[in-house]
Formats: structure tokens, C-alpha cells, sequence
């Protein structure tokens, strides 16, 4: 018996009768993080970071049975040591550490290893098996700092104000929008968000997570508001009509696909940023030689590409067969209130 199994509904733990991140309904479910792939409703209970819990409870309803955990917090169940570690992809998210009988696997979900100065850092935990995602897992793949990343949008703001231009930038509502908010140079004029994002704020700021000053879009405002601002909102908002009021605007993307020559094109946006919560290859890499685990088992993004490198320099690595697709410019349940047109 595998101290974590792979099953239809998801990574279980049999000797707790613990599943992670589960995309099928189960009786006990320990999330890793808010986003739509890895924390889905119908579960009996959730356990997650008392980071997460604001934003799990806003997508998937305050009545739902979820508790949160300090990080480092140890929980025994049926003899499994359980305990959450910060993953550095978004607020709350965490790796989680499962110890059984002295053999300890770490369950990563999404994650980056460099810091944001909005997400709780990344800690490296030692194992002897690692679950990791291979989103970005392949050599292209290698971000700029985040401070070059945000000269770039502060430049592209400042040419649009004096050109006399809305900039419009599409950014993922709950990770990413604060990224950008707590990063830019608010000097340059006002920032406004979709409700969609400023939602999520809302929740993030009433949990004691500092974000700097944003202004909702709402039905009715005048045109000449928005003159000069930065509008942050969900892709999918930015592809419709909602984007049209805004008259006269620069339309803009921040993602990691921005890397891939013509992801901007295909979405006709006029500027794309590498920006991405998500690590990059040298940072997955890293993060697997950390752990020390010699078994790896790699669940979404470039899977066979980045299990196959693991192999050729020595580790048992096995591609996992998952319903997590990553939150980069996808389709995703997050994304449903960006239909949200007030």
C-alpha cells in the first residue's frame, strides 16, 4: 500500500481515509489552496490553512463544513501525521506533509519558490516522495524578475495615460490581480478593479492581508474616471463586451503563456507580461533536489517533458494522470464571475 494513492477521485491517503485536493466528491477533503482545480464543492469536510479558509468558503459558500490549520500545525488522523507548508503560489496556499510509520510524502499542489510580497513564502520539505506539477515544466520557461516584470507595466501605464488611454490588463482574480496591485507604482494614477477580483480583495483585506487602494468598476460611472487608471480584471472579462466601456483603451495580458510566441496574438491583446504564479523549470527543478525525495510524481502541465528529465538525472519519476489544469489564462470556475457585467 502506497502511503498516497492515485484514484479516479483524486491523491488519497487509505490508512486516513484522507483525500487532496479532490475533483470528485469524498468525505474528507485537505485543499492545498483556493483555486477552482483543487478546491471543487461537494465535499462532507474541507481542512485548509486558516490563510485559504476566506477565499474557500467565498467561492464554495460560508455553510460548508471547513476548518483551517496553522501552517506547521501537526494533525493526527488514524495514526497519519498530517501538517501544511507554505507553497508561495497565493495567499493560504500550502504543501501538505503526510507521515506514516516514518515514511513522509509531501502533496505540493501549485507553487512557486521566489517571492511575491503577497503570498506566504515557500518552504522546501524533506521527503521520500514528492508530488509536484510540471505547469510550466519545460526549459523555455524562465521568468525576469518581478520587479523587471513590473517595470515593463509600469511603462506601458504611464505611455498609455499620456497617450490619454484606459490600460486594461487581464490577470487571474484571485492570485495574480493582487500581485499586480501591491506591485505596480500607484503613483501613476488610480486602479480599478472588476468585481470579480475586487471581490476576492475584499476577502483577502478583511483577513489582515495589506492591499493597496482599488476602485470597483460598477454600472454608471463616468467615463471620465477611469482616464489614465489601471483596470484589472479576469481574462474573460477583458475578451467581451464589458471591456467596451472603457472607450479608448490598451488591452493587456499577465500570464505565464506570455512567454509562448502568439498566446498574446491569439487573445489580440496589444501587450502580453511573463508574469506567472507558477514556478518556471529552474525553479521546479530546484524545488524537486530540495526535498531529497527519491521518488517523483508529476501531476499537471508538461508532464512527460519534466518526468522524463527527472529520470535522465536519476530519480524514480512517474506522470500522474489529474484533473488539475493550472489557473494560467484558463476557463476556469474563478473566471464564471467575470460574466458579472455591473
Amino acid at each position: 500500500m502506497q502511503l498516497i494513492e492515485f484514484r479516479e477521485e483524486g491523491l488519497y491517503v487509505p490508512q486516513a481515509d484522507v483525500y487532496i485536493d479532490p475533483w470528485k466528491p469524498v468525505n474528507k477533503a485537505f485543499i492545498t489552496h483556493g483555486h477552482s482545480d483543487h478546491s471543487r464543492y461537494g465535499n462532507n469536510a474541507y481542512v485548509c490553512t486558516h490563510a485559504a479558509l476566506p477565499v474557500i468558503k467565498h467561492r464554495l459558500g460560508s455553510h460548508i463544513n471547513a476548518k483551517g490549520i496553522d501552517y506547521g500545525e501537526e494533525m493526527s488522523v488514524n495514526g497519519v501525521k498530517f501538517s501544511f507548508h507554505p507553497a508561495g503560489h497565493i495567499v493560504g496556499s500550502a504543501q501538505i506533509r503526510v507521515e506514516y510509520k516514518g515514511e513522509v510524502w509531501v502533496a505540493s499542489g501549485d507553487y512557486k519558490t521566489t517571492t511575491d510580497g503577497v503570498s506566504e513564502d515557500f518552504e522546501s520539505v524533506k521527503c521520500d516522495a514528492f508530488i509536484t506539477e510540471s505547469t510550466f515544466g519545460l526549459p523555455v520557461f524562465k521568468w525576469q524578475p518581478q520587479s523587471e516584470v513590473m517595470s515593463e507595466i509600469n511603462e506601458w501605464w504611464r505611455s498609455n495615460k499620456e497617450q490619454g488611454k484606459v490600460s486594461v490588463l487581464a490577470a487571474y482574480s484571485l492570485g495574480k490581480a493582487q500581485r499586480i496591485i501591491n506591485n505596480v507604482d500607484h503613483s501613476i494614477g488610480k486602479i480599478f478593479t472588476h468585481g470579480a477580483v475586487e471581490n476576492v480583495n475584499e476577502v483577502i483585506r478583511r483577513q489582515g492581508v495589506h492591499l493597496h487602494e482599488t476602485t470597483r468598476v460598477v454600472q454608471g460611472q463616468k467615463q471620465s474616471l477611469y482616464a489614465g487608471g489601471l483596470v484589472i480584471a479576469p481574462p474573460s472579462a477583458v475578451d467581451s463586451a464589458w471591456s467596451k466601456k472603457f472607450k479608448d483603451f490598451s488591452s493587456g495580458i499577465a500570464s505565464g503563456w506570455m512567454a509562448v510566441r502568439g498566446t498574446r496574438r491569439r487573445r489580440s491583446a496589444d501587450r502580453g507580461f511573463v508574469l506567472s504564479d507558477h514556478a518556471d523549470w529552474d525553479e521546479l527543478v530546484s524545488a524537486v533536489k530540495a526535498t531529497e525525495a527519491e521518488r517523483i510524481y508529476v501531476t499537471h502541465g508538461y508532464t512527460d517533458t519534466f518526468s522524463k528529465y527527472l529520470s535522465s538525472i536519476g530519480y524514480y519519476s512517474a506522470v500522474v494522470d489529474t484533473d488539475y489544469t493550472g489557473d494560467e489564462l484558463s476557463v476556469a470556475a474563478d473566471d464564471v464571475e467575470a460574466t458579472e457585467t455591473k
